[in-house]
């Protein structure tokens, strides 16, 4: 794929470095020659001097060929409009927008574009390793407002149906069960065993409700 990154902050130049060796045509875009001092000293990729924003520039950077847009400046209010401008005037087929000011991703979505908010996330998930450590998020959707969670069946779960886990929470569903090292699909009405390792997908809001359930004192 022929990407274009604009910005080489660590962010940039990590992920122009990870797209390069994942075989792919990458330009890295930057006002600050400097920056691309950050680059691994293998990258192979162009690199070019100049304002994302200037029609120039993204020109040289192929954005009329280019198969996606990362912009990842420091700047929420300058991703938003680069992104905006290869979506909307070059058409790139996927462009995603960096945020930092969790009050301006609403701002920056309502253009309709994929957005990564580092701050959003990474609050959120600092928050879940130090609230629930038990926890393990095997894979994250958006900026975390979704995704799946790992939890171990405790003892007192032993024989209970799984229904009776699930069927009461809201924004929480099963999608994998592991048992003595083979995973399948889980039915509502298979019998849980101590042990087994139960992936689902949830909110936030939806897996603290899970866990207390879990860890919490079952009705008979």
């Amino acid at each position: 794929m022929n990407l274009i990154v604009v910005g080489c902050g660590r962010v940039g130049a990590e992920l122009s470095y990870r797209l390069f060796k994942g075989g792919h045509q990458v330009t890295i875009v930057d006002s600050n020659r400097q920056a691309f001092n950050r680059l691994h000293p293998d990258f192979r990729g162009r690199t070019l001097e100049g304002e994302g924003l200037a029609e120039n520039v993204l020109d040289r950077a192929g954005i009329k060929e280019a198969d996606g847009l990362a912009a990842v400046t420091n700047s929420d209010t300058l991703n938003a409009v680069v992104a905006h401008t290869a979506r909307m005037y070059y058409h790139v087929p996927v462009v995603v927008a960096r945020n930092y000011d969790p009050n301006l991703r609403p701002v920056i979505e309502s253009f309709g574009l994929q957005t990564v908010s580092s701050t959003f996330w990474g609050a959120q998930r600092v928050e879940e390793l130090l609230i629930n450590p038990s926890q393990r998020v095997v894979y994250s959707a958006g900026n975390g407002e979704v995704e799946v969670y790992e939890v171990s069946i405790p003892e007192a779960w032993n024989g209970r149906r799984l229904r009776e886990l699930m069927e009461p929470l809201e924004q929480c569903f099963a999608v994998a069960l592991t048992r003595a090292g083979r995973s399948f699909l889980p039915e509502l009405g298979m019998p849980l065993q101590t042990g087994d390792m139960l992936n689902f997908s949830s909110t936030y809001d939806g897996v603290s409700a899970l866990t207390s359930r879990l860890n919490g004192k079952v009705e008979a």
